[in-house]
């Protein structure tokens, strides 16, 4: 007997499942935590001459506060890493994080969703798109199996744009 897409499909996710059930993936939280905020900091402060113009002749302006902030948030990061450095150094245990593949692709695969169905409103200038997308992109990731809920869902998303479209007059 022939399989169709979704079979196909749903069968790929479960080969793919099975695999990453078992892998884990070990990170120092803090060492990790610092270092990702620290850059973070690192580019707001890059990024900020751009974003926010100031005058010359004012003492404080609009990038005092942001830089001050972003100066305590990089200091706090390096205490942070440090201070598990030192642990390192010294043989004290560290606190770890245990992450699950599977639950984080599975994550990942959700979020990409939400993604598509937000560069498909934003390119098609339509809210009915993406929220079509959306729904059919969660019901079939979720395995619906029920005709019902595909009309159910689908009706009200279009429903919910005519009635902010054409009653309320919101263009989205």
């Amino acid at each position: 007997m022939k399989e169709n897409f979704l079979d196909r499909f749903y069968a790929r996710l479960d080969t793919l499942g099975e695999k990453l059930q078992t892998k884990e993936l070990r990170i120092p939280v803090n060492i990790t935590a610092g270092v990702v905020f620290f850059l973070f900091a690192l580019f707001i402060l890059a990024v900020m001459p751009q974003q926010v113009p100031i005058s010359e002749g004012d003492a404080i302006n609009g990038r005092s506060f942001p830089t001050l902030l972003m100066a305590v948030m990089m200091l706090c990061c390096a205490g942070l890493v440090l201070k598990d450095v030192y642990k390192i150094i010294t043989k004290k245990p560290i606190e770890w994080k245990v992450i699950n593949l599977n639950t984080e692709v599975k994550a990942l695969v959700i979020f990409i969703i939400l993604l598509i169905s937000f560069f498909l409103c934003i390119v098609t200038d339509l809210f009915v798109v993406g929220s079509i997308f959306c729904c059919l992109g969660f019901l079939i990731y979720f395995r619906c199996k029920k005709p019902s809920y595909y009309a159910i869902t689908l009706g009200i998303a279009v429903i919910i744009w005519v009635a902010f479209r054409f009653g309320l007059g919101v263009e989205f």
